[in-house]
């Protein structure tokens, strides 16, 4: 996976040793040797991981990897603190401060690029969350990270003794259960935690296995995963970072760095679950017609494109109503736009009533609806429309101020045949519309098949 890192150091040595052996698994480098070009270029250029020294004179490594947290330029850039500082104290500042990892020097390289390489999965993810937004608004990373935030982690162990140790420095506010069956863990995880907790020491289950497993499958996929080692097994905590493991946590296990670790965690999938709520929301409202819920014109046009080709290709046949309010007009100008739109509402809601699961509504445009029916002749699509038009019709409507307008509905129906296109349906439908309107309205017509001349 190539992409471009920003190595930070104010030792030119240092600098040069890493963008090294950087370059030499592929990856693009940028430098900078204090804690404010760092800031500079990494606004610039938007390097995809920052590897930021700690002692640095001037601004510190700490500070920088604060404003960088606190610019929306800067935020998503996943943060690796490097450094020969060794402190709990200081890896628990560094994660504090908004670093995504903490490494201590000297760092074995086949480590470092493991976590660099799960770092740059991730950030791939929540880049094309935040590219495909499209209301323009972006969650801060840290928006939904709040002291006392409801959160639940599961933790799974091998024994009891080992598991009611994590469990015990867990943070206070987020609700914690321990499982020591990995097969009973993956379940539990597939009805929802916000984070797992799995400690690949213990001999009695393959830990890595059930890594794998959360990774697999779709319920489980974006749940993040905290794994515990031990210090000497580089290996299987490579192996765990290359299997979709988010972190590495090494024994023993310190209260205050694990706490560190599972804000960090928490604050990113939250950042996530955010992008991607805002992201269904603008593609519905892509799809939706904003005052009356239903589907709109361009989602109904693709439904009913699936649905022909489907029945050109020997599938079920399916039909077409146009459904247009009579008089719409006449309600605007004598009641007012705020009584038509409380008229389209009230529609929409008797049509969803009136139809199918399998039926598909769509506003048209307008007063004029379109229902797409699958597996539906055109005597059970004509059956549907004089249900829809008499339940339009039994019972007035309601308008703002407590007045009520009696409302009825003209409804055209056309079934699909082998010669006809969508647009040839649609207009075989409209066309028997019309006819139903020049014959008085409130009614239902028939589409005409027009014979070859």
């Amino acid at each position: 996976m190539s992409a471009r890192i920003l190595v930070v150091d104010d030792q030119e040595p240092n600098v040069r040793l890493l963008e090294a052996k950087l370059k030499a698994e592929y990856f693009e480098t940028l430098t900078a040797t204090s804690g404010i070009e760092a800031i500079e270029i990494a606004s610039a250029e938007q390097p995809d991981v920052i590897l930021l020294d700690v002692m640095m004179p001037g601004m510190d490594g700490y500070e920088a990897c604060r404003r960088l947290k606190a610019d929306k330029r800067t935020r998503h850039i996943p943060v690796v603190m490097v450094t020969a500082l060794d402190q709990r104290e200081d890896r628990i500042k560094g994660l504090e401060c908004g670093a995504d990892d903490f490494l201590t020097k000297p760092v074995d390289d086949i480590a470092l690029f493991a976590r660099v390489r799960s770092l740059l999965r991730l950030k791939v993810v929540l880049d094309e969350l935040r590219v495909r937004e499209m209301d323009g608004r972006e969650a801060a990373p840290g928006e939904a990270d709040e002291a006392g935030t409801p959160a639940w982690a599961l933790i799974v162990a091998g024994d009891g003794r080992s598991g009611e140790h994590l469990l015990a420095k867990m943070p206070p506010h987020i609700e914690s259960r321990l499982e020591t069956d990995p097969a009973m863990a993956a379940r539990i995880a597939a009805s929802g935690v916000d984070l797992l907790v799995v400690d690949l020491t213990t001999p009695k289950f393959d830990g890595l296995r059930l890594c794998a497993r959360i990774r697999s499958e779709s319920a489980t996929r974006q749940v993040p995963i905290l794994a515990i080692v031990d210090p000497g097994e580089i290996e299987r905590a490579v192996r765990a970072l290359d299997l979709g493991v988010n972190d590495i946590l090494h024994r023993p296990v310190d209260a205050g760095e694990l706490n560190a670790r599972v804000r960090t965690q928490l604050r990113r999938k939250r950042y996530a679950d955010m992008l991607r709520e805002q992201l269904d929301e603008s593609l519905e409202m892509a799809v939706t017609d904003p005052l009356t819920g239903l589907n709109n014109r361009r989602y109904i046009a693709s439904r009913l494109r699936q649905a022909a080709e489907i029945a050109a290709n020997g599938g079920p046949a399916v039909s077409v109503l146009i459904a247009d309010i009579d008089h719409f007009k006449r309600i605007n100008d004598t009641l007012g736009h705020e009584a038509g739109d409380a008229v389209l509402r009230q529609f929409a809601d008797r049509l969803r009533v009136g139809l199918r699961a399998v039926d598909m509504a769509a506003r048209y445009g307008g007063e004029e609806f379109v229902i797409v029916m699958p597996d539906s002749a055109l005597d059970q699509a004509r059956a549907g429309a004089e249900r829809l038009r008499a339940a339009v019709a039994e019972q007035p409507f309601l308008v703002p101020g407590g007045g009520v307008c009696p409302v009825t509905v003209s409804i055209g129906v056309a079934q699909f045949t082998g010669s006809d296109t969508p647009e040839s349906l649609l207009k075989r439908a409209d066309d028997a519309l019309y006819r139903a309107k020049a014959l008085g309205r409130n009614r239902v017509e028939i589409g005409l098949i027009r014979k070859a001349a």
